[in-house]
């Protein structure tokens, strides 16, 4: 299949700029994979659809405010680093922008506490930056940083918050799992008293996730490299689930790709972690997932070829179409889709 395949017609007004409050009234597009059906509710009605012994796959992956602007020591010229992965020994490698002033052996300050070298420059035009500070990292960068939010969302986050879910605990992405910031605590307490499972896994998102598929056919597109972890006891509440006739419902693609990625790799869901490249498009056999909780993602994207690849691709272009049509919120703050 061809990239251009994956094109739908998005009017800009649609590209949802700053999340609605609360959390779950969000619209919700209903659709069924098996017949292509549609209907529409809002995310807080999920509760109807879901059943007891249901469980649901939530990625507990808590976003870093990443993006930092530090000022160049010998000139005070300003660069701003994204930081992408934690290296280990205050190493992280990081986009940086311009490019041209962060040269290797320049440091640059980000407040009276903390501050970086730069070491090298990366193959990819990346940088791999080391961190002096005095105090604790994170409080450092949580003091400094903002949240790195997708370049076509332009409006000011004024609550960094709601660009975390409500149950993001493990630190170390550099996006938000979308589908997670439909749901509020008193929603999952509800829905755990109606007999719905939740379990966590942990996958830290890449900017990867952003980036456009150049490629003309897309068996030929490289994909990024995203850290996951899947622990014990939900590798053992999926199995259950499986084995009494639960549905296993993936909250977000990157909770879909953790699972996938252990059933491809090792042949059974057990507690694991690594690092996966897995990429799931139309013709892709699904080995765990049994259904899906999504946002609306960008043309011609991996994500858009993820849910075409488990709910079809007539059902997926159409669901879009009529999701344009019908004047849904789109992309990180906007509305979800329920496939089943």
């Amino acid at each position: 299949m061809k990239t251009s395949d994956f094109y739908y017609n998005l009017p800009q007004e649609l590209i949802a700029q700053t999340p609605v409050e609360p959390r779950n009234s969000s619209r919700l597009m209903v659709l069924n994979k098996e017949n292509g059906s549609i209907s529409h509710s809002v995310f807080s009605s999920l509760f109807d659809y879901l059943k007891q012994g249901d469980t649901l796959i939530l990625n507990n992956t808590r976003v870093l405010p990443a993006r930092i602007f530090g000022t160049k020591k010998d000139t005070g010229a300003v660069v701003e680093f994204v930081l992408l992965k934690n290296l280990g020994n205050d190493t992280w490698e990081a986009l940086a922008g311009p490019g041209r002033r962060a040269k290797p052996n320049t440091e640059f300050a980000f407040s009276n506490k903390l501050s970086c070298t730069v070491m090298e420059a990366t193959p990819e035009g990346n940088r791999i930056i080391k961190f002096n500070y005095s105090g604790e990292f994170y409080s450092l960068l949580d003091e400094v940083g903002q949240m790195p939010l997708p370049h076509y969302i332009t409006e000011k986050l004024e609550n960094k918050e709601r660009y975390q879910t409500v149950y993001s605990k493990e630190l170390g992405s550099a996006a938000a799992p979308t589908a997670g910031l439909h749901f509020t605590e008193d929603m999952l307490s509800q829905l755990q008293e109606k007999g719905v499972n939740i379990g966590y896994v942990t996958l830290h998102v890449g900017l990867g996730t952003f980036r456009p598929v150049k490629a003309e056919e897309i068996t030929d597109h490289k994909m990024h490299s995203e850290h996951y972890m899947i622990p014990d006891v939900t590798a053992k509440l999926i199995n259950d689930t499986k084995k009494n006739g639960g549905r296993v419902i993936c909250v977000g693609t990157t909770s879909c790709r953790t699972l996938e990625s252990a059933a491809t790799y090792f042949g059974e869901i057990k507690e694991c972690s690594g690092d996966t490249e897995i990429f799931i498009y139309p013709g892709y056999k699904f080995k765990c997932m049994d259904a899906l909780i999504t946002n609306f993602h960008l043309p011609e994207s991996t994500l858009i070829m993820l849910v075409s690849a488990f709910a079809g691709y007539e059902n997926t272009m159409n669901a879009y179409n009529t999701a344009v049509a019908e004047k849904y919120r789109f992309f990180s703050f906007g509305d979800a889709m329920f496939i089943e």
